[in-house]
């Protein structure tokens, strides 16, 4: 997931730490991150690994507090962009917080990443402000973006 979130400059770029994190089980009950990846065959794979063993070719990590839901971060590879994988992540996470009763999924992206600011707006998402200077590396305003049920 670092390789491939590190080859993306428009993702959330997360210390090895942060990734390690998803692992642990929250204290907390109302709290909860999940995090579903796609997997196939001559996927990106780490340094000597076989190209025939299936690898992460995106992922997506979600946050949830109560009813409400965070996409922290959405990477599909670039060799595997324009089949569809993000809209089918996303649409995963749609149903899956539609099933658990959420009232939201909010997000915030770069402002000059257009693809996925229309891929939200396909999804439902409506833009919904601005953080001024949110990303560093390079340094951006964020969008925010929320879809409600």
């Amino acid at each position: 997931m670092i390789d491939l979130e590190r080859d993306s400059p428009a993702a959330g770029h997360w210390s090895r730490h942060q990734y390690e994190a998803l692992f642990v089980t929250p204290n907390h009950s109302q709290s909860q991150r999940l995090a579903w990846v796609v997997e196939e065959e001559g996927g990106a794979q780490p340094k000597g690994i076989s190209p025939a063993t299936p690898g992460i070719v995106a992922f997506l990590i979600t946050h949830k507090v109560d009813a409400e839901w965070e996409l922290e971060n959405i990477v599909v590879a670039a060799t595997a962009r324009r089949r569809g994988i993000g809209e089918r992540l996303l649409g995963e996470l749609i149903e899956h917080v539609r099933s658990a009763q959420g009232s939201e999924i909010f997000l915030e992206v770069r402002q000059s990443n257009h693809d996925a600011r229309a891929l939200y707006r396909k999804m439902g998402f409506e833009e919904t402000g601005l953080r001024s200077g949110y990303y560093s590396y390079p340094p951006e305003d964020a969008i925010l973006c929320r879809l409600r049920f």
